[in-house]
């Protein structure tokens, strides 16, 4: 499998992660900051991916 995909992929899951940040920031703050976090990783491990 191609790296491209894998960061595709992580990309991808990044951006539905901080969708859901966007969607419980007023409700449920503690949720969002976990996805916050999550959303974070999944940008970190792509960027580590491409190096």
């Amino acid at each position: 499998m191609p790296k491209e995909v894998v960061v595709i992929g992580l990309l991808a899951l990044a951006g539905f992660l901080a969708g859901g940040v966007y969607t419980t920031w007023k409700t449920a703050k503690v949720l969002a900051i976990i996805l916050l976090v999550l959303t974070v990783l999944a940008v970190g491990g792509a960027v580590l991916w491409l190096i």
